[in-house]
């Protein structure tokens, strides 16, 4: 996977010396002129009092969200008394505040006053290292720490999580929270129905034939796959196309792939399950929250709205989880949605406070917290088998487990390059949506959005 991931060669190396030169952007620890090696930056003294800014789009997520991440700000500020964070979402109009991350931080980066640790999607990686010029944690804390704080000291990061924030062979951001397509399904509504709810659907054709007996028995909706709309970005959507043998980008990161036959396949299913009825025409929020109301069979879903489901089905309908289907014969090939955590900061003491926040958070202790509030895969999955971490809960709740034996096959979400990387990708998810639930003709829309945004990508 790393090697995915370093990809862009020169013309990325060339990117970020234009960019630091154009911009003034640089920080990357301290440098010695002499031997052009970069110093990590110190350690702060116990009575050096920081101040740091934490952006990150779980703030503007009302519920378990805002509520979990407060607490682990208090507990971090407990913990460092020297560090005053100051939490904010993103700044924008969105009623999505993951939609507004990353132009929240390039705004305020042109005016001078850029969030010192941010919260940014796998999907933006390209975009968040070569332009907004995130900090190599290996040079600003030695690649020692960073892969210290992965090592442990209670648990390490799975090997599948550890590299997904790196660029070029050197570590950006730290694998912060993430999910793979897990299949949450009502078994209320499959007993109902006269289904087997031991045995939830593990292929496509399998999901619609338990769709449409659910709609023909009860009345309620059938099934649907938060992959497959403009907002719900392209992390599952590239899930099921590389479960069915495809790219939506080619490796050398050079050519747009959507429009090919194993891309075009998921496309034709997903509208024919509309056609047939077994999918419902809804946006994504009418989606989750149908189905939280128990009015919905089953959910491809990211494991964030695992906690906001327990709440909803508690008492009311028994939810229950499964791995996300394959197309037949083929074996899946989940992606991951989520973030990373970067520094951005030029300020030597806020790069290091950054850093010891960011520790914090990929914690042992946060992942406790974080799993168990709101559905979230910790990332350091040992703490499922530890009687003093999360062994208990995960007895208890073993809707995770999908998620967590999905790691063995995790293939990382593959970021669209350049600077015009959200309108590719929108692009991309504006005629997925267009043809599963328009009607429109798949293979003509997917080709014709491909040849635009061909366009865009960069040149050379």
């Amino acid at each position: 996977m790393r090697a995915r991931r370093t990809l862009g060669g020169l013309a990325a190396v060339a990117v970020l010396a234009l960019t630091t030169s154009a911009c003034g952007i640089g920080g990357l620890g301290t440098t010695n002129t002499q031997t052009t090696s970069v110093v990590p930056v110190p350690e702060l003294r116990p009575d050096q009092q920081v101040q740091i800014v934490f952006e990150s789009y779980n703030f503007g997520q009302a519920g378990a969200w805002t509520d979990t991440f407060n607490a682990l700000i208090g507990e971090f500020q407990r913990r460092h008394p020297n560090i005053k964070v100051i939490a904010q979402k993103p700044q924008g109009n969105s009623p999505n505040p993951v939609s507004d991350t990353v132009s929240s931080v390039q705004n305020q980066m042109m005016a001078g006053r850029a969030p010192d640790v941010a919260q940014l999607g796998f999907s933006e990686l390209d975009f968040t290292i070569n332009q907004l010029r995130a900090k190599p944690l290996d040079d600003l804390v030695g690649r020692e720490a960073v892969q210290a704080n992965f090592d442990g000291p209670r648990h390490p990061f799975h090997e599948s999580a550890r590299d997904l924030g790196d660029w070029n062979g050197k570590t950006y951001g730290v694998p912060f929270v993430f999910s793979t397509p897990v299949l949450y399904y009502n078994a209320s509504l499959f007993q109902q129905a006269g289904l087997d709810p031991a045995k939830p659907p593990a292929t496509w054709a399998e999901v619609e034939k338990a769709a449409l007996a659910i709609k023909a028995a009860t009345g309620k909706n059938g099934a649907y796959s938060d992959c497959l709309t403009e907002t719900s970005k392209d992390w599952c959507f590239q899930a099921m196309v590389r479960s069915n043998g495809g790219r939506v980008l080619s490796e050398d990161r050079k050519a747009l792939t959507y429009a090919e036959q194993p891309a075009l396949d998921v496309v034709t299913m997903a509208q024919q399950m509309v056609k047939s009825g077994a999918t419902p025409v809804l946006g994504q929020r009418q989606a989750y929250e149908g189905f939280g109301r128990g009015e919905m069979g089953m959910i491809l879903e990211s494991s964030s709205l695992q906690g906001n489901f327990e709440k909803a089905a508690k008492g009311k309908w028994d939810l229950r989880s499964a791995p996300m289907p394959a197309f037949d014969g083929k074996a899946t090939v989940p992606t991951n949605s989520g973030a990373s955590l970067f520094v951005l900061s030029d300020d030597p003491a806020k790069q290091r406070a950054s850093w010891e926040l960011i520790k914090f958070l990929t914690s042992a202790d946060a992942y406790e917290m974080i799993s168990s509030k709101i559905g979230y895969l910790p990332l350091r999955t040992g703490l499922l088998n530890d009687p003093e971490g999360l062994k208990a809960w995960a007895e208890q709740n073993p809707l995770m487990q999908p998620n967590v034996e999905q790691l063995a096959r995790l293939e990382p979400w593959v970021s669209m390059p350049g600077v015009n990387y959200q309108q590719i990708r929108d692009g991309m998810m504006a005629a997925v949506e267009k043809s599963v639930y328009q009607g429109a003709d798949p293979q003509a829309t997917l080709r014709a959005a491909q040849d635009q945004a061909s366009s865009l990508l960069p040149k050379g």
